[in-house]
């Protein structure tokens, strides 16, 4: 079983109190354990609350650039950032970043609410500079209830319709749930990754019943959570081994264009 992860945070400074290499070897050597054989690396986003201005933006992104040029065969990265800065900021630091070795996607957190007119300025950096956008997203019909910054399904399934072209993942299976499954069906350039909470039983077989088996990709959040679980909410649902090995690896494989020895 080989596994890409999606979406994980090695740099989250608050879990790993101040990462080292040697923290990240261990944290390789974690993954290989469970059979993941690449990560993408999303960035410490919330470093600096929910507003980073561009010069915060870079901190977050040169610690994350740090993780494929010290082990390029085991992280891709994706550049943080804040579409409210403006189109100039967030041009500018999209095209540094896809400059640099490993970049080959854009992580949006919570500074504004995917349906935000400034949204255009992410889909033009996507298709500037060819990189999948990563939206973090959850119902705001349960607990979160603020859709100033937080993205409800709703939401980023208007961003995907709105740039058709543009191809975008839809964070956090958990937490967007079965109707997040429903908002992303009619949008093929919409993927959704596994991540955000415990497992809820039949989500996974729902949406690779609606989906199909070829727009889910693996996700952990790893280390705010853990890979046994997450690649268990996997193995211990009705997928064929056709359907976990698309879900677990060539997805996002083929999404990322990554060719992995």
């Amino acid at each position: 079983m080989r596994i890409i992860d999606v979406h994980t945070h090695p740099t989250l400074k608050s879990v790993l109190q101040g990462r080292t290499a040697a923290q990240m070897r261990r944290l390789i050597a974690h993954g290989r354990r469970h059979g993941i054989v690449h990560m993408v690396a999303l960035g410490d986003v919330l470093r600096f609350g929910f507003k980073p201005d561009a010069a915060q933006l870079r901190l977050i992104n040169n610690d994350t650039a740090l993780l494929p040029r010290a082990f390029p065969e085991y992280f891709t990265a994706l550049v943080y950032l804040n579409p409210l800065l403006g189109e100039r900021a967030t041009m500018a630091e999209a095209e540094r970043c896809a400059a640099l070795p490993g970049f080959r996607g854009i992580k949006l957190e919570v500074a504004c609410n995917s349906a935000h007119p400034c949204m255009r300025h992410v889909a033009k950096a996507a298709r500037t500079f060819n990189l999948v956008v990563l939206q973090h997203s959850w119902s705001t019909s349960n607990m979160v209830k603020d859709r100033t910054y937080q993205s409800d399904p709703i939401d980023t399934a208007m961003f995907a319709r709105r740039n058709p072209d543009v191809q975008v993942i839809m964070a956090h299976l958990t937490g967007i749930g079965f109707r997040g499954v429903l908002e992303a069906k009619s949008l093929p350039n919409l993927y959704i990754d596994t991540s955000g909470g415990w497992p809820e039983e039949e989500l996974v077989e729902f949406a690779v019943e609606h989906l199909g088996p070829d727009r889910l990709l693996y996700g952990s959040d790893i280390p705010v959570r853990e890979n046994a679980i997450t690649i268990g909410r996997i193995l211990g649902s009705r997928l064929s081994a056709a359907e976990r090995h698309k879900v677990f690896f060539a997805n996002t494989a083929r999404l990322l264009n990554l060719k992995l020895n």
